[in-house]
């Protein structure tokens, strides 16, 4: 009998004890590098709202915008050590760390924001190759930004040998290789620095969208001429501390993760969408928009397809199955491409 007594008030505590659990307020952790007007800040706002409200306040999120919490290459291991719970990150921002992933880096990859987040959000390619290169984390949602080019202050690029000696700011290895295969010198500098060596003449112009550029950095003034190659796309993430994971319970893990779950079409649109009002800002400033003849755009996208495969071939020396991810990569894009936005088209 007393065994019996034992035994049911042990289950009552363990019953409790759970119930408990499941009512404690959790404050969560948020950093991210970018500032209240950048998009994706906006959308992390919304998200972390969702996040408070869909868990009947049982989530509450501290939000760390503008690098509040460290320097933009720090983000990564923010999430990683636990110094923050949820954090977004610029691959690039780390080179070398995430080569499989930064594929999608390369020139002429995907022709939209919205393409490459459902190519890089694919269930395989992730489980196969790219989740594994995010060591320590728990991967929610990986992305890219609509495709962009140069803009440069003082020199305008209107043919592929103006690029010769400009200073250019690149976002990550991948677009770097581009920038010096096409003659100009790339220097890397971190998203909060751009306007200010821009303004300094430190740097001539620099790879980026026009979302980007005319938007979150807010550089309409500074900017005078804007190459529209749409070559490019630069990737990031929104990954959570596995600790941080491994304590919530079973239905606050069902509501992050149905969170940013079939969020890529909305998530990638809205993205794209800024290139219209971004484009405007930077006209506003006194900024020329230029394209390229169909002859240079072509040379353009041979040297692209030429960086390509130069650093394709360069880590399968590493061992890493570059081939497998940059072919998987391609055909989802061709794919997503029939019946998604591209601005190539």
């Amino acid at each position: 009998m007393k065994s019996k007594i034992l035994w049911v008030f042990a289950a009552f505590s363990c019953a409790w004890s759970s119930a408990l659990l499941a009512q404690q307020k959790i404050e969560m952790k948020l950093a991210y590098f970018v500032g209240d007007q950048h998009a994706m800040s906006q959308w992390l706002v919304r998200w972390s709202e969702q996040l408070e409200k869909g868990s009947g306040g049982r989530i509450a999120v501290k939000r760390f915008p503008s690098a509040q919490m460290g320097p933009t290459p720090q983000h990564y291991d923010f999430a990683r050590t636990g110094q923050a719970d949820v954090s977004w990150f610029l691959h690039g921002g780390t080179p070398g760390r995430f080569p499989l992933t930064e594929l999608i880096n390369l020139p002429f990859m995907v022709g939209s924001a919205e393409i490459g987040m459902k190519v890089l959000n694919d269930r395989e390619l992730r489980a196969r190759y790219l989740d594994a290169e995010h060591k320590g984390v728990r991967v929610l949602m990986l992305f890219t930004h609509q495709p962009g080019g140069p803009h440069t202050t003082r020199k305008a690029i209107r043919t592929l040998e103006d690029f010769k000696g400009l200073r250019l700011r690149f976002a990550s290895p991948t677009v770097r290789d581009f920038v010096q295969a096409l003659g100009a010198a790339p220097v890397g500098v971190q998203p909060t620095d751009i306007a200010d060596q821009l303004q300094k003449g430190t740097l001539d112009g620099a790879f980026m969208d026009y979302g980007g550029a005319g938007i979150a950095f807010k550089l309409g003034g500074t900017v005078k001429y804007s190459t529209e190659l749409y070559a490019y796309v630069t990737s990031f993430g929104l990954a959570m501390n596995e600790d941080f994971w491994n304590k919530l319970p079973p239905d606050l893990k069902k509501l992050v993760s149905d969170s940013v779950t079939g969020k890529e079409t909305e998530i990638g649109r809205a993205w794209d969408a800024l290139d219209v009002p971004g484009k405007k800002f930077l006209v506003d400033g006194g900024m020329e928009p230029i394209r390229f003849s169909a002859a240079d755009d072509a040379r353009v996208r041979k040297i692209g397809a030429e960086v390509s495969e130069a650093r394709v071939k360069e880590l399968e020396g590493k061992g890493l199955p570059a081939r497998a991810v940059y072919d998987t990569m391609r055909a989802l894009a061709a794919k997503h491409s029939k019946t998604s936005k591209s601005f190539w088209n």
